[in-house]
């Protein structure tokens, strides 16, 4: 096998298939794995590897998975199988509108886990076909790939197609490909669906490359590069995967996990060093952590910046649009919203603050609420840097506490508070003596 620096290709990203055995109406492509769609991993992975073209190939009736790639915010040439005959029919869909004298590259919507450096060595390689293969421990139904005495490939089989001496066969294949845009426009025409399936198997060009002379090579990947997802268990499969290699990424970096396993990650999730993830947290997507800060035991997180050395839960829940500012304390059973926190705020229990902003220093006592909503519109409540407010206190938006004020627990606040000033809403305490006795002897038989 000979190679070369990565020369211009395309792309194109196979995704038209219905994945009945999801069992779910949604595409199989737009489940999800780590939070990103399967589609959203194979595209981007393509880009990563410099691909300069994306072409997108889908059935007549997937908008949804279209309307999804275009929200990726690259752009993407939409090719429609218009129906289910194989992967080299899918590929067919493609070609009029690849770039002349690209190489192209094949890959599939549902491998999320396949690695930029796997794809670039198909992109690569000088040879007219390159094969993707792997040995698994478990080769099962998975199509294999015949060598000749030079150890190139000669031909690819579908298990399916296979007689008992090609199943003994360990190696087996990966399922993209790499290609000169020559040898694709020559080959794909003479595509035969003469085999169990009644389909046009794209592998099947290894084997017509190899009668009209073509040159082949075999990129070895690994089985987590290959995986594609094929229903639920796949799916979880693919999950725990993944998961195992954002967390191995994070702990490399110096991110402190105290049970790993218990730690679910996004792929978009940034954490800076001298992080501590404690068990049992859950990032989704969206999330950037800053340095030293501690993530206390079942804590959920989405679209929230946390600063450095903030201290987050246990049992918080911090809400997309949430920014929290060096030193921050966000306690036990506190849930945000659309809040801005200031430097060394501390909103310490059983609270609710959405559609918020906080000063530096703001004390937020235990049961206090941001009454942000009023049935029909969301409205703000600011709170000025230094002010205490006590705790169980509504503060009923929008409305607007000066720098240095105090509200007493129990206020129920709908006026703006000037600096400094204390706010105290609570009726006068009364007492009334020997109540409870003349109470429980009023009462007594009634039970």
């Amino acid at each position: 096998m000979s190679t070369s620096s990565t020369p211009k290709f395309g792309a194109i990203v196979l995704a038209a298939g219905k994945g009945t055995r999801m069992r779910s109406a949604l595409p199989k492509v737009l489940h999800e794995i780590a939070g990103r769609p399967m589609l959203g991993h194979a595209i981007a992975v393509a880009r990563q590897a410099g691909a300069a073209e994306i072409l997108l190939v889908t059935s007549p009736d997937q908008d949804n998975v279209r309307a999804y790639a275009d929200g990726l915010g690259c752009e993407i040439v939409h090719c429609l199988q218009e129906q289910q005959n194989g992967t080299g029919d899918a590929v067919r869909a493609a070609l009029p509108v690849l770039p002349a004298g690209e190489r192209v590259l094949v890959m599939f919507g549902d491998t999320p886990l396949m690695r930029a450096q796997v794809l670039q060595s198909l992109a690569s390689c000088a040879e007219d076909i390159a094969v993707l293969g792997f040995e698994p421990q478990d080769a099962a139904a998975y199509g294999r790939i015949i060598l000749d005495d030079n150890g190139a490939p000669q031909a690819i089989v579908e298990y399916k197609d296979a007689d008992a001496a090609t199943r003994a066969i360990g190696l087996c294949n990966g399922g993209a490909m790499g290609l000169s845009q020559n040898a694709l426009a020559d080959l794909l025409p003479k595509l035969s669906n003469d085999n169990a399936q009644g389909e046009y198997y794209l592998p099947d060009l290894v084997s017509l490359g190899v009668q009209s002379g073509r040159s082949s090579a075999l990129i070895m990947a690994d089985t987590q590069d290959t995986l594609g997802v094929d229903g639920r268990a796949g799916q979880a499969k693919a999950e725990k995967l993944m998961q195992q290699r954002l967390r191995a990424g994070f702990l490399d970096a110096g991110v402190a996990m105290q049970d790993p396993d218990s730690v679910f990650l996004s792929f978009d999730t940034q954490i800076a060093g001298d992080v501590t993830l404690e068990p049992h947290v859950k990032i989704n997507p969206g999330v950037s952590i800053g340095a030293g800060t501690v993530i206390k035991s079942f804590s959920h997180l989405e679209g929230v910046v946390i600063g450095a050395r903030a201290q987050i839960g246990p049992y918080a829940r911090l809400r997309p649009g949430t920014i929290v500012e060096d030193e921050v304390k966000i306690g036990n059973f506190v849930e945000t919203k659309k809040a801005h926190i200031g430097f060394g705020a501390k909103v310490s229990h059983l609270s609710y603050i959405g559609d918020a902003e906080l000063g530096p220093e703001v004390n937020i006592g235990a049961g206090t609420i941001t009454c942000n909503y009023d049935g029909f519109h969301k409205h703000i409540t600011k709170i000025g840097a230094g002010a205490f407010v006590g705790s169980n206190s509504s503060l009923v938006a929008p409305v607007s506490i000066g720098a240095g004020a105090y509200l007493g627990s129990g206020t129920t606040l709908t006026n703006d508070v000037p600096d400094n000033a204390l706010v105290v809403t609570r009726a006068p305490e009364r007492v009334i003596e020997k109540w409870g006795t003349k109470f429980r002897n009023n009462n007594k038989g009634s039970e």
